[in-house]
């Protein structure tokens, strides 16, 4: 009979994915209006609590979660279009500015003033490398490791590490500007040559707050062992999102530190991977290797 009952539920939260999708796209389109989860419920014509978990099953994230980041990209157009913070604010619907102020700074890693500035006040620092696995490029700011990609050349990483820090003091790293990032990178190199297990550094994590979710998770996924995007998906607390995951994987721009090369597809293939599938195979089968007595 419980048995029975169960799989009643499951039927039915699955036949509401759907409309958990049509009412993602209506919190999207009145992002900066207030939405009690009173008001959402009766706009599915579902109870509170019912709404709750069916929409946090279908998307990773609570509607809250969900509005909060729709209202952010409202907030990052502005400020990207020249509004002022506090115009932009209003238009992204926040009602208190101290609010806001602890939101975003948890969520860009900077203020809502230094995100529109294009980073201007803060520092970032990098140092470069030429690895087994190619041109590596690291950055951090004060918070930790932001930025940790594979590239062409040195030219083209820092290149693209300004784009994301258009007017950021962007500076090579010396003893002087950043004393840690040099030994940070020199065990990243020795992680990758294959001589030592991944450094556990500070990393300064800027995504959305399913994305932070998805890296979060793969920070606790042991060296040696793998997980299947579906595993990410329901370690996550969100089992209907695998897509999901898979792109907040393949949004991760802190490369090895953060193992997103971890995750395969659940048959064992290995899926996709930001800087190609050879340095993943590498990468997997040295933290393999290390694990065997």
């Amino acid at each position: 009979m419980q048995h029975a009952e169960n799989q009643a539920r499951r039927s039915a939260e699955h036949r509401h994915v759907g409309l958990m999708q049509q009412l993602a796209r209506y919190i999207d389109q009145h992002a900066d209006e207030p939405l009690s989860l009173k008001t959402l419920a009766k706009q599915a014509q579902l109870s509170p609590a019912y709404l709750q978990r069916v929409f946090k099953g279908a998307l990773g994230v609570s509607p809250k979660a969900y509005h909060d980041a729709a209202r952010l990209r409202l907030l990052k157009g502005a400020l990207k279009a020249g509004k002022t913070v506090v115009d932009s604010l209003n238009e992204a619907g926040f009602q208190s500015t101290s609010r806001i102020y602890g939101h975003a700074t948890r969520t860009l890693g900077m203020t809502p003033a230094t995100y529109r500035s294009g980073g201007v006040g803060e520092s970032v620092s990098y140092a470069f490398r030429h690895t087994r696995l190619g041109p590596l490029l690291m950055a951090a700011t004060a918070r930790g490791v932001c930025f940790a990609q594979f590239g062409q050349s040195e030219k083209s990483l820092v290149e693209q590490l300004r784009a994301e820090f258009p007017k950021a003091v962007v500076q090579e790293s010396d003893a002087t500007h950043s004393p840690a990032l040099d030994a940070w990178i020199d065990a990243l190199e020795a992680h990758i040559e294959g001589h030592a297990p991944r450094p556990d550094v500070p990393v300064d994590l800027r995504g959305t707050a399913f994305q932070i979710r998805v890296w979060r998770f793969l920070l606790e996924v042991p060296e040696g062992d793998v997980v299947s995007y579906t595993e990410v998906a329901t370690g996550i607390g969100a089992p209907q999102s695998v897509r999901a995951a898979a792109s907040a994987c393949a949004a991760n721009r802190i490369a090895v530190l953060v193992p997103c090369h971890r995750v395969l597809r659940r048959d064992g293939g290995l899926g996709g991977y930001r800087w190609g599938l050879e340095r993943k195979r590498v990468l997997i089968d040295h933290e393999r290797a290390r694990r065997v007595p």
